[in-house]
């Protein structure tokens, strides 16, 4: 290493080093394949011909791009164009092989026709269907057919409520639409559509009529021609389970998942189709790890019976990011631990794809923490400063609180935790009552009482962090983004006695203004969390609003927010920043020209930076230039 290059302090060389997602390849044709990168400094699309070893970025772009998808032949790539992450754009696409010589302007428009929306899907046919799904403030959700040949796409579905695009069927036929007409956006359900006139062929709506609500969304169709089974995510269970559903006979098939031991999987289990359709890959997230399994559907009663084996592939401890089944058998993967960077791995051994140049320097593995909390035992991932035994602290810590609210943390790679550590500080994650792989009651237990649920989780494990001298009380940090940027500025009203300081990015800060402001898709989601909207059930949104609380926070409070995003909208983030300037608390804003989060490197170093100098000056554990 170059005396320039180690200059750069640890934490940054995360950032700046390459990074790649797992590649997406085309059906027909598996030797071309796409994806995200940041060689570029910028996250782009890449085009890799696996048959010549050729990388070549596809898009350019400011601001970055990460949506993309190629044709199943191959021959296009199609990718989404927004406006400086502001996520309201149109599909465009251009030849795998790269733009005409000599070409100028921007790639092709490649739906004409179709004004900007946000993405609500997109399905390509092996004929040249296309359906486009598009979901506006003015109309909802609709769909858009286009046929081979045609000029023009025509709208096939609408309606006011969330949706998109599930899946077409190998034949181009059958349309599986993702839908939540019933009004609950955190349980969907499926219609599937025949193409040829637009009859509902089958449905399955397990919200409706039930008094136990269930979600089911769309996996895919069997990859083989003529082949009407589905995969379907359901929750009958309690969890997340896959079954397969044929949607011309309405026969459903539940997978009797059972490891070699004859123990059935606990957690999620998520599942796609392998090439031929005649066995699935498995992927089960439990307890913040996942691993893959193969199972077999040609049982002893014949092809689809179901009666098949469960294998466990070989995969290391940790999570995998994605999986994807070549057609020669092999699985994919992208994996990566707490402590070691991620990669792209076979099944076959080895790693089949890493971004080019030096690999990210190593962090510290988790530790796993139960905390009994109000609503059951928590589960909380801990790690240490490096070199820093059980017996060793209390340090300063930062409870690094997680978006979604329906996702989990993980023991995965991530250079934000890893630069709080080298730092000297320790980091606890909290997937609180909302977050995903602990069963669907954990998950809908936030409904009605939004934010404040989770807040009574994060506090036990604070209590447990302080207890058993891991933290500093006196020098606790609550941050987030988006949804855990929410927390945070939540926590810092309705729980102020318990923080130092509040680092909060992309929040939601002021729930009513967000709400007028947000996507529509994101409005959906919030009245099935708060059963209503603003005007039917105003105590349940203003309990809710860390604006409702902004004249009890007492300690200082960093906040960075982008200019153009449509999931925590900029409108709400000043208005909370003016109670404060009113209310003469201290605070720090950064506001930058991007959307939900930025897609360029040394952006999020910046901000990285900033955040790391607030926290540093107000609580004297040093600045950026003072890490191990």
């Amino acid at each position: 290493m170059s005396e320039e290059k180690s200059a750069v302090p640890a934490w940054e060389q995360r950032f700046r080093a390459a990074r790649v997602s797992l590649p997406d390849w085309a059906e027909d044709a598996p030797d071309r394949a796409l994806y995200v990168s940041n060689a570029s400094g910028t996250y782009e699309i890449y085009a890799w011909d696996r048959a010549t070893d050729t990388h070549r970025r596809v898009t350019d772009r400011p601001n970055g791009t990460t949506d993309a998808e190629l044709s199943p032949d191959g021959a296009w790539i199609w990718w989404f164009d927004d406006s400086d992450g502001d996520e309201f754009g149109i599909w465009r696409r251009r030849p795998f092989e790269g733009r005409p010589e000599g070409s100028t302007g921007p790639d092709e428009e490649a739906v004409p026709g179709l004004d900007p929306s946000y993405d609500a899907g997109l399905a390509l046919g092996r004929d040249g269907t296309v359906v486009v799904g598009r979901s506006t403030d003015e109309h909802g959700t609709t769909l858009h057919l286009r046929r081979p040949g045609a000029t023009e796409p025509v709208e096939i579905y609408r309606h006011a409520e969330y949706g998109g695009v599930g899946d077409l069927s190998h034949d181009s036929t059958l349309l599986a639409i993702d839908h939540t007409e019933h009004g609950d956006a955190m349980h969907g359900a499926i219609r599937v559509v025949r193409l040829s006139d637009g009859a509902t062929v089958a449905e399955l709506d397990e919200v409706t009529g039930h008094a136990e609500p269930r979600g089911v969304a769309c996996m895919g169709f069997a990859p083989v021609d003529g082949d009407t089974r589905l995969l379907v995510a359901q929750q009958r269970t309690g969890r997340w389970e896959p079954m397969i559903w044929d949607v011309a006979t309405g026969v459903e098939t539940a997978l009797p998942l059972r490891d070699e031991q004859g123990r059935e999987l606990p957690g999620d289990v998520s599942a796609q189709w392998r090439p031929g359709a005649r066995s699935l890959l498995i992927e089960h997230e439990y307890e913040a790890r996942s691993e893959l399994f193969s199972y077999e559907l040609d049982g002893p009663d014949g092809p689809g019976s179901a009666k098949g084996v469960l294998t466990r592939l070989d995969t290391p401890r940790g999570t995998v990011s994605g999986a994807t089944a070549r057609p020669d058998g092999t699985v994919e993967f992208l994996w990566s631990s707490a402590a070691e960077p991620s990669a792209v791995r076979s099944t076959a051994g080895g790693v089949v794809l890493r971004a080019p140049g030096a690999v990210p320097p190593a962090s510290v593995p988790v530790e796993d923490v139960w905390v009994d909390g109000p609503g059951g035992r928590v589960h909380a991932l801990v790690q240490r400063p490096s070199g820093a035994g059980p017996a060793d602290g209390p340090f300063p810590t930062v409870f690094e609180v997680h978006g979604g609210p329906t996702h989990h943390d993980s023991d995965s790679f991530a250079a934000g935790p890893a630069a709080w550590l080298d730092h000297g500080f320790a980091v606890v994650r909290v997937n609180y009552r909302g977050s995903t792989g602990y069963g669907q009651a954990w998950t809908d237990a936030l409904r009605e009482r939004v934010g404040l649920i989770e807040l009574e989780d994060i506090a036990a494990v604070r209590e447990w962090a302080v207890a058993s001298g891991l933290a500093d009380p006196d020098r606790l940090v609550l941050s987030g983004g988006s949804w855990g940027g929410y927390l945070t500025l939540l926590g810092l009203g309705v729980q102020p006695e318990l923080w130092s300081l509040g680092v909060a990015a992309v929040p939601v800060a002021d729930y009513l203004t967000a709400y007028d402001d947000e996507m529509e898709a994101l409005k959906a989601i919030d009245r099935t969390l708060f059963g209503g909207t603003p005007e039917e059930v105003p105590e349940r949104w203003t309990a809710s609003s860390p604006l409702t609380y902004v004249e009890r926070v007492r300690v200082p409070v960093y906040i960075s927010a982008g200019v153009n995003d449509p999931r925590c909208p900029i409108r709400q983030i000043d208005n909370y920043v003016e109670r404060l300037e009113q209310l003469g608390k201290v605070h720090e804003v950064y506001r930058y020209d991007a959307g939900h989060g930025s897609l360029v490197v040394d952006e999020r170093i910046k901000q990285l930076r900033l955040e790391i100098d607030f926290v540093g000056r107000h609580l004297g554990t040093g600045g950026v230039g003072e890490n191990r």
